[in-house]
């Protein structure tokens, strides 16, 4: 599939209230596929570029395109994705890796410029954005919240990450990835001393949990404290590990000693018959993406395992891949970040398991 992606961004006030918009055409027939708006907080014009543009090659992922040719009348936007003016500003910086990290999945991008004239459907949905949230979001983001030290602006959304508690193949320390593994008694002790701890939290909006059981298990237990269902969103799933599933880390490095070490230092490795990485990454970048999109400024319960919680942190932080093979998570550890709509992001709490004292 070919596709066209139109997106534009505006503040009001540079900075100041903020919204994008964003078109995805069919090339041969200039057929309107998908459209995205959305209301950021206060930013500057160039920060509501970008997420316009984020917003428009996610809608092209999420249609299932193939080529994207991305137009745009912000020069600068154009310019630095092209890669012909490199990127200095600390607050483009994140979103144009957010922005490159989606181009890398189709299999031709390219960016072109033009005048405002020839992208007013864009235009027109950016300025609905901030039409619609500009009174009661702008105070709120402007006045109620200041900028953190980072210089972040606007209400994030704040994800409470939770692992699971304890099964039987956590206990011998074994690879635990797709296997629909309940939790053992001491797991199931586990989670409903860590929901007892989360419910002290105010202002939880949602618990979301990943589909596999032990995940469901612990979710329950918190979402029963704090009076709210669980959702299941499929993207929080742990890695596939393929054959190595069951296995201890010995037992996987033995037989298959070439690919375990290199799966070791490569995030674009696969375990036989599994996922690598760099495809958890992608997948849980998007489910981000979905949570934002519908609970963003809130605060959420994320319930899930390790790969997907080490991959939250390190999008959160910015880091490189190896960060995944140096932190620990212990079995209902719980971390915090939060996710701010210019695209800043700060971890505020890592592997706390104080509940269990």
């Amino acid at each position: 599939m070919k596709v066209i992606v139109e997106a534009d961004g505006g503040s009001r006030g540079n900075p100041g209230p903020a919204g994008y918009g964003a078109v995805v055409r069919d090339v041969r027939s200039g057929e309107t596929l998908a459209e995205r708006k959305g209301f950021i907080g206060v930013a500057t014009n160039n920060v509501a570029e970008y997420q316009g543009l984020i917003a428009g090659l996610r809608a092209a992922g999420e249609l299932g395109a193939e080529t994207v040719a991305v137009r745009m009348d912000s020069k600068l936007v154009v310019e630095q994705m092209s890669g012909r003016w490199k990127i200095k500003h600390p607050s483009m910086q994140p979103l144009a890796k957010e922005a490159q990290a989606l181009a890398q999945a189709f299999e031709a991008i390219t960016y072109e410029w033009i005048p405002r004239e020839r992208n007013k459907q864009a235009d027109r949905l950016a300025n609905e954005a901030m039409d619609d949230e500009k009174t009661e979001k702008a105070e709120k983001a402007e006045g109620a919240r200041q900028p953190h030290w980072s210089g972040a602006v606007g209400e994030p959304t704040r994800l409470i990450l939770l692992r699971h508690g304890q099964t039987k193949l956590s206990v011998d320390r074994r690879y635990s990835g797709r296997g629909d593994h309940p939790l053992t008694e001491l797991g199931l002790e586990q989670a409903e001393r860590a929901a007892k701890r989360l419910s002290t939290l105010d202002g939880i909006a949602a618990v979301i949990s990943s589909p596999l059981q032990r995940a469901q298990q612990t979710a329950r237990k918190v979402a029963d404290a704090v009076d709210l269902e669980v959702v299941t969103h499929q993207g929080l799933i742990e890695t596939d590990f393929g054959t190595w599933e069951g296995l201890t880390f010995a037992e996987a490095s033995e037989q298959d000693p070439e690919v375990h070490r290199r799966w070791l230092g490569d995030t674009s490795v696969k375990p036989p018959n599994g996922e690598s990485f760099d495809e958890v990454h992608a997948r849980v970048r998007k489910a981000r993406a979905d949570i934002i999109a519908k609970y963003g400024g809130k605060t959420i319960v994320v319930v899930s395992h390790v790969t997907p919680i080490k991959t939250l942190l390190r999008q959160a932080l910015d880091v490189g891949p190896q960060f995944l093979f140096r932190m620990h998570l212990d079995l209902t550890g719980v971390s915090i970040a939060e996710f701010y709509p210019d695209g800043h992001a700060s971890v505020k709490l890592v592997n706390d398991t104080s509940h269990l004292s």
